[in-house]
């Protein structure tokens, strides 16, 4: 298989573990198939996997990785650069905003929001 070939079946895995992994983890489904199967799984672990894109893309890119290569040797290479893949391609698109982690007041500065906090004890342990 040439090189070209390779990149292509690669590329053609990314996309396709991504489109099948979103499917299952983000949408309802056609006819809602597939909400009505994300509920019917509940809050185990096999409904937790199915919410979690990141975590359901290592099953979806699995069968994917003989689609790239055969060789024993680079399967599980692929397995994980299929569902790393995934991966960027789900926080690239996705439409949840990113947790911002504000810095701590330095000691002696203080605002509005300071005034909420006890700055006394009860005397109790």
């Amino acid at each position: 298989m040439t090189m070209d070939a390779v990149w292509f079946r690669f590329l053609a895995a990314v996309l396709a573990t991504w489109r099948v992994t979103h499917l299952l983890a983000r949408e309802d489904g056609p006819w809602d198939l597939i909400v009505r199967i994300r509920k019917r799984l509940g809050s185990g672990v096999a409904g937790k996997l199915a919410d979690c894109p990141y975590c359901l893309s290592l099953w979806v890119a699995a069968p994917l990785a003989w689609f790239v290569t055969s060789r024993w040797g680079e399967a599980p290479v692929v397995w994980l650069a299929l569902s790393g893949g995934t991966c960027l391609l789900e926080k690239a698109t996705s439409r949840e905003q990113a947790v911002v982690i504000q810095p701590l007041a330095e000691s002696g500065e203080r605002d509005e929001r300071d005034a909420v906090l006890r700055t006394e004890t009860n005397g109790s342990r």
